[in-house]
């Protein structure tokens, strides 16, 4: 995915491309959808929302120029995959999310995946 999908569309921070590829996307997923990880496309989740595909999440963290001592804000976690990329990349992540489902199952799976 990375190579054919990001790097491939002119993204170019190999920190941001390994982050994306250290983050295994189908545990953001659901089970049912697992098939399509990996394919660029947004995925639906709990609560009428969606993952965003991985282009869009590799796109807006290299934007943001990450730097290790940074701290960023992850408004809107929904499934927590941004938060978790960016996790790779700074040195602290606070996200906010408004729908309590979805809050809750982020924190356990940001919790499982360290």
């Amino acid at each position: 995915m990375v190579e054919h999908q990001l790097a491939a569309r002119g993204l170019s921070d190999q920190l941001v491309l390994d982050a994306v590829a250290s983050v295994p996307r189908e545990e953001f997923i659901p089970t049912d959808l697992v098939e399509f990880a990996y394919r660029d496309s947004p995925l639906p989740i709990a609560a009428s929302q969606t993952i965003s595909q991985p282009y869009i999440v590799a796109l807006m963290t290299q934007l943001a120029e990450p730097k290790a001592h940074h701290r960023a804000l992850d408004i809107g976690t929904g499934s927590g995959y941004q938060a978790a990329v960016l996790s790779k990349l700074v040195e602290a992540v606070y996200s906010i999310e408004i729908v309590e489902p979805l809050a809750e199952r982020a924190r356990e799976r940001l919790t499982q995946l360290r």
